[in-house]
C-alpha cells in the first residue's frame, strides 16, 4: 500500500485523454503570476484517433511537466509579450513517475484543474 496521493477519477482520465492539466502555485514576486502545467505524450494510437474524430485514452504515456511565471498585469491582455520566464521542467515516462515529480515540487494531484479552469495563458 502506498501513502501517495491518488489522482481524481476525472482528472487521470483527461490525462490518459491527452489533456493537459494545470494549477496556479506562488509566484516569486507578488507582480507575477505562476502555473505548473502537466502536457501529456502524444502514443502511436493518437493520430489514427484524431484523423477518425475521436481521442485515444492510454494509460502508457509520458508526461512533460513544466512550472512558468508571468507578468500579472499582462497575462489577461493581448499582447504576446506575457513576460514568460520557464522556472524549471521535468520529464516522467508514466504515471508512478509522473506521481514522483509532483511529491519532489510539493505538489498534489488534486490540486490540479482543466486548463480552462485556470488563467494558465498556455
Amino acid at each position: 500500500m502506498t501513502d501517495r496521493p491518488d489522482w481524481p477519477t476525472e482528472k487521470l482520465t483527461a490525462l490518459r485523454l491527452g489533456r493537459r492539466l494545470a494549477v496556479e502555485v506562488a509566484a516569486s514576486a507578488p507582480q507575477r503570476r505562476a502555473f505548473v502545467d502537466i502536457t501529456p505524450g502524444e502514443v502511436a494510437d493518437d493520430a489514427q484517433a484524431h484523423r477518425e474524430g475521436w481521442t485515444h485514452r492510454s494509460t502508457a504515456r509520458s508526461f512533460r511537466i513544466e512550472h512558468w511565471e508571468y507578468d500579472a498585469d499582462l497575462i489577461d491582455g493581448y499582447d504576446y509579450d506575457i513576460g514568460a520566464v520557464r522556472v524549471r521542467s521535468a520529464s516522467a515516462a508514466d504515471e508512478p513517475e509522473l506521481l514522483t515529480v509532483l511529491e519532489s515540487w510539493q505538489l498534489s494531484p488534486g490540486q490540479f484543474q482543466y486548463v480552462w479552469d485556470t488563467a494558465d495563458p498556455r
